[in-house]
C-alpha cells in the first residue's frame, strides 16, 4: 500500500461524513414542517454508505474508502395530527408532520462530526509523519 493511500481514505471518509452532516441540517431545519398531504410531507433523509469492496478485495491493499451509495427516505409514517382550523387540513382536518426525529439527528450530528474530526486527525497525523521521514534524510 502505498504511504499516500491513507490521504485518499481519510478522504473519502471526510466526503462521507460531510454529506451526512448536510443531511442532518436538512433534516433538522425540516423537523417542525407541515403538509396537507401525505405525499408531500417532508421525509428524514439518511444516506447509505459502503465500503470499497475492490479495494478491500485486493490482496495488496488492507485500506478501503467509504462510497456513498446514495441517499434514502424514511419510510415510518408521518404524524397525522387533527387541526382542523389549520390552514393547510386536508378535507377530514388533518395535518400531516414531518417523521423527522430530533433527537436522533442531534446524535447522527455529534457522531458524524467527530468521525469527520478524526478523518482530521489522520490526515494531520500522516502529514507530520511523512514530514518527520523526510527530514531525517538532512
Amino acid at each position: 500500500m502505498s504511504a499516500f493511500r491513507i490521504f485518499d481514505v481519510a478522504g473519502s471518509g471526510m466526503n462521507a461524513q460531510n454529506l451526512r452532516l448536510n443531511l442532518v441540517a436538512s433534516n433538522i431545519s425540516n423537523a417542525n414542517s407541515v403538509s396537507s398531504s401525505i405525499d408531500q410531507v417532508y421525509k428524514s433523509r439518511q444516506p447509505v454508505f459502503a465500503a470499497e469492496l475492490k479495494n478491500a478485495m485486493n490482496k495488496n491493499s488492507t485500506a478501503s474508502g467509504v462510497n456513498v451509495l446514495g441517499v434514502v427516505e424514511n419510510q415510518a409514517p408521518p404524524v397525522m395530527e387533527y387541526a382542523p382550523n389549520h390552514p393547510l387540513a386536508d378535507a377530514t382536518g388533518y395535518i400531516y408532520k414531518s417523521n423527522v426525529n430530533t433527537v436522533e439527528e442531534m446524535a447522527n450530528m455529534m457522531s458524524a462530526s467527530r468521525s469527520y474530526e478524526n478523518n482530521v486527525e489522520v490526515l494531520n497525523t500522516a502529514k507530520n509523519l511523512i514530514l518527520q521521514t523526510l527530514k531525517m534524510g538532512q
